[in-house]
């Protein structure tokens, strides 16, 4: 499940695309626009601009803007930076312990090929086509 952090990333995200700027948009406007709270924003906006996802400057004239162009992201690429997993079974998690179970789970093959799916559909979807 994409978690509402992962979500409103996404809406950030969007949302920095949509103004087609190569200036900076102030925090507050995107808040006010997309209606989510600053506060909580800055934590989402501080871990895209640590991925490198959004460039951010402080002060008078200050904001964010994306920093790459939109057809230059994938979904899968935005939701990774926010979710800690997106594995569709804990045994399937990148930080998981290896499942005693594993060799003999006839469920296995199909979980994986479910994450698989889902893994591709959303890096196969840009940033662009969601503007």
């Amino acid at each position: 499940m994409i978690s509402t952090k992962g979500r409103y990333a996404l809406r950030v995200m969007i949302d920095l695309a949509a103004q087609n700027s190569a200036g900076y948009v102030p925090l507050k406007e995107i808040a006010e626009r997309e209606n989510i709270s600053k506060k909580y924003l800055e934590i989402i906006v501080r871990e895209l601009v640590s991925a490198k996802l959004l460039m951010g400057v402080s002060g008078k004239g200050g904001g964010y803007r994306l920093a790459r162009r939109p057809e230059e992201y994938s979904v899968g690429e935005i939701l990774d930076v926010t979710e800690s997993s997106m594995a569709v079974v804990a045994c399937l998690d990148k930080d998981a312990e290896a499942c005693p179970r594993a060799d003999t789970c006839d469920t296995l093959p199909m979980w994986s090929e479910l994450n698989q799916l889902i893994h591709d559909f959303l890096y196969s979807k840009k940033l662009s086509d969601l503007v």
